[in-house]
């Protein structure tokens, strides 16, 4: 399955070349302009030039095709020698994601750990890091193959931190429903869809939600739940927790564990033109559930 999946990978330079050369070449004929020079002498195939197009390419990512027909299975873990505030916020992300399963890491190696979670067929690795005390962040990697997503965690509130507690609601175990906004760019759709697949397909009387907002690159993660019926006005909101902010800066196409994974994406924010990038998504991209 891994040389297949390394191989289908492969494909994807040789597929992108043949598609900018059938591109060019048909907007030169369309165009009634001279063929570009770096084309002449290149075979290409003319009967295939009407294929070419966004709506007859293959999807930029296939590590999650069919994944719908079973609900994801997560194994959550940490660094080593964890602290007792980044375990606590192991056990509240336990109950963020349903069909978790939590492991006290030990003396594990990374490679042992995902070897097990390939052989009790988990979807999904899930692991929290930490500074002085404080979780700093988290690594999602989609198994067999990948991709693995990091990110950074900043203003981390626990759910027991929440001020009022008073308004605190309660941990539901129903599969909630996901609001993401402003993710709009290819990168954005990338992380969607990474983050999105974390959890199960949400009943039509769920009542809780989980909303991922994006404001200038950094994902603000917020948890609730709602009482009540009818209109929206009439609805009691309450925060369930835990509160944190993600900021993504790579994107390998491997596993955690494979070490010659090909980098898809790396932050880069000392260029200079990086303040002028949106990597995820500008500000004029709308808000929608995905039920």
């Amino acid at each position: 399955m891994r040389r297949e999946f390394l191989y289908r990978k492969s494909l994807e330079g040789e597929e992108k070349d043949a598609y900018e050369k059938k591109r060019k070449l048909r907007d030169a004929i369309a165009l009634g302009k001279d063929i570009p020079t770096e084309l002449r002498g290149e075979t290409v195939d003319l009967e295939t030039l009407d294929d070419v197009g966004p709506e007859n390419s293959r999807p930029l990512d296939d590590e999650y095709s069919g994944y719908r027909s079973r609900d994801p299975k997560i194994l959550l873990t940490t660094s080593r020698s964890p602290s007792s505030r980044l375990q606590q916020f192991l056990k509240e992300l336990k109950l963020v994601f349903p069909n978790s399963q939590r492991m006290n890491r030990g003396s594990q190696v990374l490679k042992e750990i995902v070897e097990a979670c390939r052989e009790n067929d988990f979807t999904d690795l899930v692991m929290l890091h930490e500074h002085r005390g404080n979780p700093d962040g988290i690594i999602v990697s989609h198994l067999p193959h990948g991709p693995t997503a990091y990110f950074g965690l900043q203003n981390v509130v626990l759910r027991h931190d929440i001020p009022d507690r008073k308004e605190r609601g309660h941990v539901s175990a129903q599969y909630p429903r996901l609001i993401f906004q402003n993710f709009n760019t290819r990168i954005g759709e990338r992380t969607k869809i990474i983050l999105s697949h974390l959890f199960p397909v949400p009943r039509d009387e769920s009542t809780r939600v989980m909303t991922f907002a994006n404001n200038e690159d950094y994902i603000s993660f917020r948890h609730h739940t709602w009482e009540g019926k009818g209109p929206i006005r009439n609805l009691a909101l309450r925060e369930a927790g835990p509160r944190f902010e993600m900021l993504v800066y790579q994107i390998k196409l491997g596993a955690l564990d494979t070490a010659e994974a090909e980098d898809e994406w790396v932050l880069r924010p000392y260029m200079s033109t990086a303040k002028r990038r949106a990597v995820l998504g500008g500000k004029s991209g709308s808000a929608r559930m995905d039920t």
